[in-house]
């Protein structure tokens, strides 16, 4: 009897976005006599039941990653091939694919898409992705897309946890990770725009010139995360002609996994949130700029001005008002060995890495609630986890205490104070840390660590304009007010208390309100 690897509800979902394909795929498998070979066929065989318009070929070929298969047109290489069986969260990326392929068009702007078929010379991608990293997808969606629409671009799809020994040999430590014609070319999470400026050198300018091209806004929300899509939701609905800049879209959403405490919403991932607020959005006349960064506010010489926020591309954008709701990233540990073995041992996200350091030793750095559930997950994967927590006692729920001293293969170290990062100049070797009760210094030999200290605003581009305390959060009012007239904040970014998703949203509805507030009451200079 043959092994089954879609179940019903998959197949059914399946077969009806099959019937979307305009024109025949083929599947053809590079397969060995291996048990990972004989699941991959399986599945292709699956997916070629559910539609006429999919066919199955098998080949052996040694120079090829066994397993394999590539997806392309009978007589035509696509250079779409996933290395592996790309299920959990790469199951999407397998369906995209196949419509890609079989001719249904991609939602990506058109702009976007001309520019890919024009790229010229030749690029081989490979990208390592874990099955539960939800991180992953965007990148092998997007060089997928990029090899269905120029026929000089190939990308392999390469499930890092079945294709152990290429990890090891090339000192993989976190996904995705992309290489380039057999070069380092990105780690972590990469949107398709990002790709293509990074191998298109003159895009950027293009970008910047198209920018430079807007007129003001009277509204323009900086932050592309719960806060931004919120204010401009707000905004919109008002009216009024409403900007939202950002680098991703969804922000620091896209990084969470589970999601159980927004209202009304029992139970969601992060990146399904970031979808949804995505389709909200597109519900308006909001002009969207993404894969941007902000590097300068320029505020008005006088009430009533014009606010000029400067991108990292050089373009300049102008408002009647603006929002800032840049939310925050993860807090680095600042010792010594942590800059320098970044992606080589040293990493923020347990889902995403997690896989890599199976059977290994590592160590988590933080006691509170994300700390606690990086170490529980890891213990069921790794050989073992050290948590070290700087205070004398954790912070996490104790439901997740009890849960984490349960597990065998956990230590717990409380008033640890980390000291540095060390490493054979390729990988991550060991922790220093000092005891901070008899101020006893002790190392750990490990192959990872995994940073969970918190967050911490993205607002460094704002020196010399708007007030921020000590942490660096911007000084805001009940009604989101910053001190400099025309400027709000909302969200991580802020000194709003409780840093939440669902908080975040609410703050970026206020936000826009006391800008429309503001815009009704002052005339234009």
């Amino acid at each position: 009897m043959s092994k089954t690897l879609l179940d019903n509800n998959m197949k059914t979902q399946l077969k009806a976005y099959l019937e979307r394909l305009t024109k025949p795929v083929e599947l053809i498998a590079n397969l060995d006599q291996s048990e990972k070979s004989v699941e991959t066929l399986a599945l292709i065989n699956e997916i070629a039941e559910l539609s006429d318009k999919v066919s199955v070929k098998q080949t052996h070929d040694d120079t090829v990653r066994i397993p394999s298969f590539l997806i392309t047109n009978p007589g035509i290489d696509t250079g779409l091939r996933f290395a592996g069986i790309p299920l959990g969260h790469e199951f999407t990326s397998l369906v995209l694919a196949l419509l890609q392929a079989g001719g249904h068009p991609s939602k990506e702007e058109q702009s976007l898409q001309d520019t890919i078929r024009h790229l010229e010379g030749k690029f081989h991608f490979e990208t390592y992705y874990s099955l539960s990293c939800h991180n992953c997808p965007d990148v092998v969606q997007a060089l997928n897309l990029m090899a269905i629409l120029n026929p000089n671009i190939t990308h392999t799809a390469i499930d890092g946890g079945l294709f152990q020994h290429e990890v090891t040999e090339r000192n993989i430590m976190g996904v995705p990770a992309v290489f380039l014609n057999g070069q380092e070319f990105s780690q972590g999470r990469m949107t398709l725009a990002e790709i293509v400026n990074k191998v298109d050198t003159n895009a950027e300018k293009r970008v910047a010139d198209e920018i430079n091209q807007r007129e003001p806004y009277e509204v323009l929300v900086v932050g592309s995360g719960p806060a931004g899509v919120s204010s401009a939701v707000y905004s919109a609905r008002k009216g009024i002609r409403t900007g939202l800049i950002g680098e991703r879209f969804g922000g620091q959403v896209l990084d969470t996994v589970d999601i159980e405490n927004y209202i009304s919403v029992p139970k969601t991932e992060g990146a399904k949130l970031a979808q949804a607020f995505r389709s909200h959005v597109n519900d308006y006349n909001i002009d969207v700029i993404e894969n941007q960064s902000i590097v300068k506010l320029i505020p008005a010489d006088r009430e009533g001005g014009l606010h000029q926020l400067q991108t990292a591309s050089g373009a300049i954008l102008k408002s009647r008002s603006i929002i800032i709701a840049t939310g925050a990233r993860w807090r680095n540990m600042n010792v010594p060995g942590e800059q320098e073995y970044r992606t080589r041992g040293v990493t923020y996200c347990p889902h995403c890495d997690g896989p890599l350091f199976k059977g290994k030793k590592v160590a988590v750095i933080g006691g509170g609630n994300s700390g606690a559930e990086a170490a529980i997950d890891l213990a069921g994967i790794v050989e073992h986890v050290t948590l070290l927590e700087f205070l004398p006692e954790m912070k996490a729920d104790a439901v997740l205490q009890e849960k984490l001293r349960s597990l065998d293969n956990v230590d717990v170290i409380v008033n640890a104070q980390t000291l540095e990062v060390a490493g054979d100049g390729t990988k991550l070797t060991n922790l220093k840390y000092k005891n901070r009760v008899d101020e006893s210094e002790h190392e750990l030999a490990l192959s990872g660590i995994f940073v969970q200290i918190g967050l911490l605003p993205n607002t460094q581009w704002l020196d010399g304009t708007v007030e921020r305390n000590r942490m660096g959060e911007i000084v805001i009012d009940s009604k989101n007010e910053t001190n400099i007239k025309g400027i709000f904040a909302a969200g991580d970014c802020s000194t709003v208390p409780y840093k939440q998703i669902i908080i975040a949203t609410g703050e970026g509805a206020k936000a826009s309100l006391s800008a429309f507030d503001y815009l009704i009451r002052t005339k234009l200079a």
